[in-house]
């Protein structure tokens, strides 16, 4: 390489981190900026604008499978990890915050949340959030994992759990890595079954979630027409 292309190359990220230090990057800049520390000495522009292009968004780049990050040309093993490392920090950092306080009572947080336990999957997992005094995360638990369209819960073991663990509430989650498809009957006959155990203890079911491959998030509670729309099938 030329010395003046190495030269512009190392002004180029000198200006990516005096612009992210001011708070002006573009989003694919933000992006840029971290495969810098990936890639050392290449013009990493291209590569950051390939894998926005490839997966649809810097939310799908950072939630993609490493083996996919990896058959992107100029991705290689360091790189896909690094990208997985930064989600996989964020992910820590969302769980850490629901152990030490009252974030769920934030709906941004707990979708937020949510998506990032849901990224990556490639079949159907069902997990119990189980709360304690205000809304304080007591245990994110993978309830069961299934297909690619299916993943299986049991009201009986959901109690004993909370009862285990002297929750006062639960909310129930569940994701659909293939489709955006809201709740189907037998999702909705589930929730009704698993809230009317929870009940016979005393403990809340505050919602069903569905995480949907594009990162939408379904409510069970914000959708009361679809509930009784379903279930008079």
């Amino acid at each position: 390489m030329p010395v003046k292309d190495k030269l512009f190359h190392t002004g180029h990220r000198e200006r990516l981190k005096e612009k992210f230090r001011n708070e002006q990057l573009a989003d694919y800049e933000k992006l840029e900026l971290l495969l810098t520390y990936a890639i050392p000495r290449r013009d990493v522009r291209p590569l950051a604008r390939r894998l926005i292009d490839k997966f649809g968004g810097i939310y799908f780049v950072l939630r993609a499978p490493m083996d996919e990050l990896r058959n992107v040309d100029g991705v290689g093993d360091s790189t896909a990890m690094l990208i997985k490392l930064f989600y996989e920090l964020t992910a820590a950092s969302y769980q850490e915050r629901a152990m030490k306080g009252k974030f769920f009572e934030d709906d941004k947080f707990l979708y937020d949340y949510c998506r990032h336990i849901m990224a990556n999957k490639t079949i159907e997992e069902f997990h119990v959030l189980y709360l304690g005094n205000d809304k304080r995360l007591l245990r994110d638990e993978t309830h069961s994992r299934g297909t690619i369209d299916q993943a299986a819960a049991y009201p009986r073991e959901i109690v004993k759990k909370a009862m285990e663990l002297n929750a006062i509430s639960v909310i129930l989650l569940h994701n659909h890595p293939l489709s955006e498809h809201n709740f189907s009957a037998d999702d909705l006959a589930l929730t009704a079954q698993v809230e009317a155990a929870l009940q016979t203890i005393g403990v809340q079911m505050i919602d069903h979630l569905v995480v949907c491959v594009n990162g939408i998030i379904h409510s069970y509670r914000a959708s009361p027409w679809m509930r009784k729309a379903l279930l008079n099938l």
